[in-house]
């Protein structure tokens, strides 16, 4: 059977409750019997086989400037886009794909990483940067260009990343020595220039600390210039700490971020009320509420919002990653927003308050575990597929599971090979993602001086990019 055909089974089975299907069951399709692993092993093929296409399909622009996607651009994990122009190899990006999403050997793109001449990463999420040490590998010896504050957390974001990798540890540490040597911050609102004419400019993004877009000017060999701007992950107004993204210059090409191009988020404003209340409710009855949440950014921004509320009982950052980049969002003050900035001023710390208490030595965490309430647990990963968090809740159950069977009568999970009984009461936070949403991205777009001569939507699915593409 095709990848095609598989593909079609995918579409109509997978999709529809990938929770209760087992990696070991069957599928009959007349005297055909399929695995799941089949299945989603030939669908990634697939997409690899439409990578390779679109690769000899480059994007419409001026002779003498390629775009190629490597990844991401159909995809929300995964971002790597290849431009080519002015006798140059400029990467935008090198990421980690991440669930099902496909990635594309390094021996299958067009360039080998030996002739890359610069690469730029637009923030440190590793679904941006999670294969620059691989990249590293294959050969590349560039310029990594970065913000000041990515550069500051990029060695720790991939060292953690790495841990995980099977690397040695002499290697690992070969390798960040390596990344450390390479990369260097560029300031904000300022054009610098590249070999061969070409300029570049670094704008805040407002997604994360250090997040940016990156604005190029290439000169064209029948004359004049072609502008391009990459968004990257673009943020959203009055989130804590950061400043609002940059007002975008005008340009021949925008390509553009989508992740939420289908939909807007909601209770953004009231959020912190939400988080009050729930608070309230739960340590009132001397429980312990745990939250678990990415290491970068979003523990950050809680432990702002912890303190803005006023909280009383004991806060835990059982992180240890957490914990370095909460220490690294200390350091950086100067990126600050103005809020933050007075509040500092005035002898409140955004992050860090009387009650706060980091969790480093796993002995420690061990103890958290056994501790009674009122208290708050703050732990990694953000999406409960691995990390502290999962100790924490072997008396509940994992991420999106949560969500789907906890306020259902008997709802329960397997969690390491062992079934475990919903028994925590459950909340859901709207107002927390990092990502504009479609209001946004539409009014970022709008606030240009000029309207760009063309969008390309990228770093999103296909639904949500069709939605945002009839709105420009």
């Amino acid at each position: 059977m095709d990848s095609k055909s598989y593909i079609d089974i995918a579409c109509e089975r997978v999709k529809k409750d990938r929770f209760y299907l087992s990696h070991h069951a069957q599928i009959e399709r007349g005297n055909e019997r399929i695995t799941v692993d089949d299945i989603i092993s030939a669908v990634l093929n697939g997409r690899v086989l439409r990578f390779r296409e679109r690769m000899e399909k480059k994007m419409e622009t001026p002779v003498g400037v390629d775009i190629i996607h490597l990844g991401g651009e159909y995809t929300v994990t995964g971002s790597c886009h290849l431009v080519q122009a002015s006798g140059l190899n400029i990467m935008v990006d090198c990421g980690l794909a991440q669930g099902n999403d496909a990635v594309l050997p390094m021996e299958s793109w067009p360039v080998s990483p030996d002739s890359i001449d610069y690469l730029f990463l637009t923030h440190a999420h590793i679904d941006h940067i999670g294969r620059v040490p691989e990249l590293i590998e294959k050969g590349f010896s560039g310029e990594i260009i970065c913000s000041h504050a990515t550069r500051a957390l990029l060695i720790p974001m991939l060292r953690d990343a790495m841990g995980f990798s099977g690397r040695s540890g002499n290697k690992v540490d070969n390798l960040l020595r390596t990344i450390d040597e390479l990369s260097w911050g560029f300031e904000y609102r300022e054009i610098f220039s590249l070999k061969k004419g070409v300029e570049f400019k670094l704008g805040n993004a407002g997604h994360i600390l250090g997040s940016c877009f990156v604005w190029f000017k290439f000169p064209l060999k029948a004359g004049g210039d072609y502008t391009v701007i990459f968004s990257g992950d673009l943020g959203c107004s009055n989130t804590p700490i950061l400043p609002d993204p940059d007002r975008p210059d005008s340009c021949d090409l925008l390509v553009l971020e989508s992740t939420y191009g289908d939909r807007n988020h909601e209770g953004r404003e009231s959020r912190i009320e939400v988080l009050r209340k729930i608070l309230d409710r739960a340590l009132n009855d001397g429980g312990i509420v745990y939250i678990p949440a990415f290491s970068l950014g979003r523990t950050q921004e809680l432990i702002y919002e912890l303190d803005r509320i006023g909280t009383k009982v004991p806060v835990f950052i059982d992180s240890p990653l957490g914990l370095e980049i909460t220490k690294i969002y200390s350091s950086l003050d100067s990126f600050w927003d103005e809020e933050a900035k007075e509040l500092k001023a005035k002898g409140d710390h955004p992050v860090d308050f009387k009650n706060l208490y980091s969790v480093e030595r796993f002995r420690d965490h061990r103890m958290l575990l056994e501790m009674d309430g009122p208290a708050i647990v703050i732990a990694g990963s953000g999406m409960c597929t691995g990390g502290r968090i999962i100790e924490h809740l072997k008396a509940g159950t994992p991420g999106r599971d949560i969500m789907r069977y906890g306020r259902r009568p008997g709802g329960y999970v397997v969690l390491d090979g062992e079934k475990f009984d919903i028994n925590a009461g459950v909340h859901a936070l709207s107002g927390y993602s990092a990502h504009a949403d479609q209001n946004e991205l539409l009014a970022w777009v709008d606030s240009m001086p000029e309207k760009p001569g063309r969008i390309k939507l990228v770093h999103g699915e296909d639904g949500a990019q069709k939605v945002l593409s009839i709105k420009f």
